[in-house]
């Protein structure tokens, strides 16, 4: 792997933050745009990303797998320090999202039993319930 060096430093390019994550070129110019990590530019404008911006994007696509959304994930990135382990700052945000999440979940339930006893009361009747039903 070939690596920049700026300032006697090695960085990495994005196609090689890419490789080592597995994540696309794009959707890292996007996390460095919505700054939740950063990258330095070369004299040509090349993006050159410290080492550590690999687990950084690791720590981001662990939050954005449980469903948060970057302007929450932004807040929470000084929250993890070790690969799977949110420090006790995360909790608070995370809870009040695992609510939303089960008050989601609660109407969507409600929702469905509307719409069952819809079907139900249609002149299907209980016993010709739809496919799926």
């Amino acid at each position: 792997m070939s690596k920049a060096s700026l300032g006697g430093r090695k960085l990495l390019r994005v196609g090689e933050v890419a490789s080592l994550t597995g994540v696309s070129p794009r959707l890292i110019r996007y996390y460095e745009n919505q700054g939740l990590i950063s990258a330095e530019r070369s004299s040509t404008g090349q993006r050159h990303f410290e080492i550590t911006a690999v687990e950084q994007i690791r720590h981001i696509r662990l939050l954005l797998d449980a469903g948060l959304p970057t302007r929450i994930i932004s807040e929470l990135l000084d929250c993890i320090h070790d690969p799977g382990r949110l420090e006790l700052c995360a909790v608070p945000t995370l809870v009040e999202h695992l609510r939303a999440r089960d008050e989601r979940i609660a109407e969507l339930v409600s929702t469905r039993q509307a719409l069952q006893g819809l079907i139900d009361s249609s002149n299907l009747g209980p016993d010709r319930r739809l496919a799926g039903s």
